[in-house]
């Protein structure tokens, strides 16, 4: 094989590498693209159930939004429940390239199941957006959580939940609604936020700092665009 090597021309040589290269970098963040692309299509079909989505101008006001599809949630006595996904964050008029998170919580007491959930939670304030640069963070306590509110002409903005910083949504077996999710725990996905922009790039640049995202994994904060305005009001957080 050397001698094969040692044959070849050195541009070729060199083509072939980065090729290689090419090849391994983009099979290293395929599992994120899908991520992305996942947490954009749960947020677009909830968005398109007539009278049932998040009402617009709560969806305006949110700082950042997170988006985590299909989190399992198990209880066989013991319970608990994790997954992955997406948050991106209002920078500069547009939605931030994506930060890569992981979700996870416990319970305890008398249950039996599995089950599939999609979560969507919207960070309704500056402080409630930081925490989303911090390595982990627990809802609930100083990081006020609630359900979210259903309905397009939901009267909400009037509602004493908002108060809450984060205000939360799950569905589950096709239903919508406003779940509170009080003990979970929400924290930096470090291996996939390395695939996709690489071993130093933090939270910060990705949402707040401008970084330019790879074309592949757009598609969350262009789903978010398509739905919301450019109204901006997370100019304290950086």
């Amino acid at each position: 094989m050397k001698r094969v090597l040692l044959s070849l021309p050195i541009c070729l040589i060199v083509g072939m590498a980065g090729q290689a290269a090419a090849q391994t970098a983009a099979k290293d963040n395929h599992d994120e693209i899908q991520q992305t692309t996942k947490a954009a299509t749960v947020f677009r079909e909830i968005m398109s159930a007539p009278d049932k989505g998040i009402p617009q101008g709560v969806l305006d006001k949110a700082d950042c939004i997170a988006v985590f599809p299909s989190v399992l949630k198990a209880a066989f006595g013991f319970g608990g429940r994790g997954g992955r996904g997406v948050a991106a964050c209002r920078n500069e008029g547009h939605w931030s390239a994506p930060a890569y998170l992981n979700i996870g919580g416990g319970s305890f007491g008398l249950q039996i199941g599995v089950e599939s959930t999609d979560y969507i939670m919207l960070f309704m304030t500056s402080e409630s957006a930081k925490s989303l640069l911090e390595s982990k963070v627990k809802l609930g306590g100083s990081m006020s959580v609630a359900a979210g509110p259903v309905g397009r002409e939901a009267a909400a903005d009037t509602d004493a939940k908002f108060n809450a910083k984060i205000l939360s949504y799950s569905r589950s077996k096709g239903l919508f609604a406003g779940v509170a999710l009080e003990g979970a725990v929400i924290e930096t996905a470090d291996s996939d936020m390395k695939d996709v922009y690489g071993p130093n790039t933090t939270a910060r640049e990705v949402l707040f700092g401008g970084v330019k995202p790879p074309d592949e994994v757009t598609a969350f904060a262009k789903t978010l665009g398509s739905y919301t305005t450019s109204a901006v009001s997370t100019s304290g957080t950086r």
